[in-house]
């Protein structure tokens, strides 16, 4: 190779060190850290729960004298948060008890660099239920489905019934999302320590959570535009301090159960409801196996959907609700 090959080569290799120099100093001195971050329920009330196991828990709240509890829990990505439980809130305000969590590294919720693993956010669902005290309703979505069976597999007796929107864990075996991929191939924690080098860790989330990305992923789960106001407020809940140490976690494939579907879901003895239909992100392979091998499942598919019916399709998720626990009477 030449003299003048050679520097060319050098200089195409300098350019990608150049631009992620750039972007981590951009990054460090001129992205807010620190955003305006307002109540993602203007309508409840909210609390900090001081959990043994998971640190301080944010708890949207709204009372009412008559009703069995209902309890909201959001999924897991880069800019999760009650925000997305929200319309569901609204709807069920002044009809029963209402709470809504903040999963541990988001919200107003302990953002802590620690270890986020499946098991903490278990813990954390069952901290809350036993604050509430009484058997509750508990609707998840996404991956906080996998989150909310594994607590109701351990502690059944805080559970009357489980319903899983759009859940994660019924793709089946070597498909998925390649985060999903990572846990199966047993790689997560080496993709973690990558990810997570503190050099790069906060830029590189900023990149992920920028509004163009949030944007893109967010597109991805409606049949219509995107609700007013949910990009906006993704973008602030990730650019809170510690922001980015759980959906790290989440990216690395960490947070996912392997086989869930048979380990969790098949085992599961409380009356449960699959709410689901087309998912960018989810696949529902198994569910047909699932609903065979354990009856207390049942199934409800709203279309068009694409894993956020209860935003553009609030009425018909509302019904599928209260026809499920309709049909429990006083069963638990």
């Amino acid at each position: 190779m030449s003299r003048k090959q050679n520097g060319i080569v050098k200089t195409l290799l300098g350019w990608p060190l150049l631009l992620a120099g750039g972007w981590m100093a951009y990054s460090k001195w001129f992205v807010d850290h620190n955003a305006f971050l307002p109540n993602a329920i203007p309508e409840a009330e909210w609390e900090l729960l001081q959990s043994e196991n998971a640190g301080k828990l944010n708890i949207y709240h709204r009372s009412h004298p008559q009703g069995r509890p209902l309890l909201l829990i959001h999924s897991v990505n880069a800019a999760a948060s009650a925000y997305e439980m929200g319309p569901l809130f609204r709807h069920y305000v002044g009809l029963r008890p209402v709470y809504a969590l903040d999963l541990p590294g988001y919200g107003f919720s302990d953002r802590a660099p620690r270890a986020y693993t499946p098991a903490l956010f278990q813990h954390a669902i069952i901290d809350v239920l036993h604050q509430i005290g009484a058997p509750a309703d508990v609707v998840a979505l996404s991956l906080g489905c996998e989150f909310a069976a594994a607590a109701a597999l351990a502690r059944p007796e805080l559970f009357h019934s489980l319903v899983c929107i759009s859940p994660s864990g019924l793709n089946a075996q070597n498909t998925g999302r390649a985060t999903q991929q990572a846990s199966m191939r047993g790689s997560s924690d080496r993709l973690y320590q990558f990810l997570a080098f503190p050099l790069w860790a906060r830029p590189l989330f900023d990149l992920i959570a920028s509004r163009r990305s949030i944007r893109f992923f967010l597109r991805q789960s409606f049949v219509d535009d995107i609700t007013p106001g949910f990009v906006d407020y993704a973008y602030a809940t990730s650019h809170q301090p510690g922001a980015e140490h759980a959906p790290l976690a989440f990216l690395s494939g960490k947070l996912f159960t392997q086989d869930v579907c048979g380990q969790v879901y098949e085992k599961l003895d409380t009356p449960a409801l699959i709410i689901y239909d087309e998912d960018a992100y989810s696949r529902f392979d198994r569910l047909p196996e699932l609903l065979q091998r354990n009856p207390r499942w049942r199934a409800t598919r709203i279309v068009p959907s694409r894993g956020l019916p209860h935003f553009e399709k609030l009425s018909e998720t509302v019904g599928a609700l209260d026809h499920f626990w309709e049909g429990l009477g006083d069963e638990a």
